[in-house]
């Protein structure tokens, strides 16, 4: 089915199509009727499902014949969690738009305010903000929500996740009782569900299975390997396979830092994302990796939700997450679009508590393999998924064969 058939009209058809998308996924054709129709909604749908399309095309639809906004309104709010996912959403609603005749705005912390404040009073048709900045701007009397029509909440579970539900009530509390509510969340916990009761009555709620045909199409596979030989592994990886590109998390700005320094040190060019690097950088970083001028990026989860790119070859978790819906998202940043992703994970002994939540997520095991000259001294344990192991290990696949090596440090 094509989406003009959806109920859109033919500006709107036309930009999707020159973004090389001819279907709806799963997510857009359940959700662009109901919000077309005006209706309230809940949704749940993994990354790389086509969630953001899902939402800014039945808005720009429902306002694209709506009258000049006025000075310091907003006609549409979505609310993210990051300063990345903020800017990515804009993007895209300014590629769906391109046309019509709406305006965006993508607001959020981290940068001086003045220029958001000085392009809010003109009036935005449709605002991207994170909820911090959202509260300042409010606060500064430099917008107001009296002709809201719309409220989006992006990314619901990560947002509570990061500890933004007092600013979203808040958010609430202000904004008109008559207005659309849309919830999208990658899961509906508890907590995504108790917020959902306090924003939203009576929604249509929409769940996209994980196994759906939309899901990205993501081989996962492990390495065993001692804590202090993952950054020679990583090194000898790229180099050995030749990677094209690799978006590689680790926990923390200091680990980020030194895996930089140290790859570096092997002739390998990598750069460092992470909250401790100003916006200005995060952003030109963001564009250098998404334009393929950097190869390999080093990020701590400030860039698990922010980050689309379609061709994407390969995800590293050189550090597992704390939370196993972390994994998922990030994982999630390869295979869009149809694409085939890699998501490869270094394991360590201090890792096995969080590799056996993520395969109690998953529903089975990772497949494991050792690399020659790799191999644990501390082994890892399999874990306890209660799921039938898939067990593979495997030190000559993807040329991964090699030589002990004299020094990994």
């Amino acid at each position: 089915m094509p989406f003009s058939k959806l109920g859109l009209s033919d500006p709107i058809a036309k930009a999707v199509a020159e973004q090389g998308y001819e279907t709806p996924t799963p997510i857009q054709h359940k959700a662009i009727p109901v919000i077309l129709a005006g209706k309230d909604l809940i949704a749940a749908a993994q990354t790389g499902t086509g969630k953001t399309a899902s939402f800014v095309l039945p808005i720009l639809q429902n306002l694209m014949d709506a009258p000049a906004v006025r000075a310091k309104r907003i006609r549409a709010l979505i609310l993210t969690p990051t300063r990345e996912l903020a800017i990515q959403v804009e993007a895209n609603i300014a590629l769906y738009g391109k046309h019509l005749h709406l305006t965006s705005m993508a607001m959020y912390g981290g940068v001086d305010a003045e220029p958001q404040k000085e392009r809010l009073i003109e009036g935005v048709d449709i605002l991207v903000a994170t909820p911090g900045r959202l509260l300042d701007m409010y606060t500064r009397r430099a917008i107001h929500f009296d002709e809201l029509e719309v409220l989006v909440l992006d990314e619901a579970d990560r947002m509570l996740d990061m500890g933004f539900i007092a600013d979203i009530n808040k958010i609430v509390e202000r904004l008109p009782e008559k207005r659309q509510n849309l919830l999208f969340s990658a899961t509906l916990s508890q907590q995504v569900r108790f917020l959902a009761r306090t924003a939203i009555e009576n929604a249509v709620e929409i769940a996209i299975r994980p196994d759906s045909t939309a899901t990205p199409k993501i081989e996962q596979w492990l390495i065993t390997v001692d804590k202090d030989t993952k950054s020679a592994l990583l090194s000898f990886l790229i180099t050995e396979n030749k990677w094209d590109q690799a978006l590689i998390f680790i926990e923390t700005k200091r680990g980020a830092a030194k895996l930089v320094s140290q790859l570096e040190k092997r002739g390998i060019k990598a750069e460092a994302i992470h909250s401790g690097r100003s916006q200005a950088v995060r952003a030109q970083l963001l564009e250098d990796f998404k334009a393929g001028e950097l190869k390999f990026m080093v990020a701590t989860g400030i860039a698990a939700r922010g980050i689309d790119i379609d061709s994407l070859t390969r995800v590293v978790n050189y550090d597992l997450p704390d939370e196993a819906d972390d994994y998922v998202h990030r994982i999630g940043r390869t295979g869009r679009a149809g694409a085939v992703g890699e998501a490869i994970s270094f394991v360590s002994r201090d890792d096995f508590r969080n590799l056996c939540a993520i395969e109690k997520r998953l529903g089975e095991f990772i497949t494991r393999k050792e690399i020659e000259g790799f191999q644990p001294k501390l082994e890892v344990p399999a874990s306890d998924a209660g799921h039938a192991p898939k067990n593979a290990k495997s030190s000559n696949r993807r040329n991964t064969r090699r030589k002990p090596a004299k020094s990994r440090s």
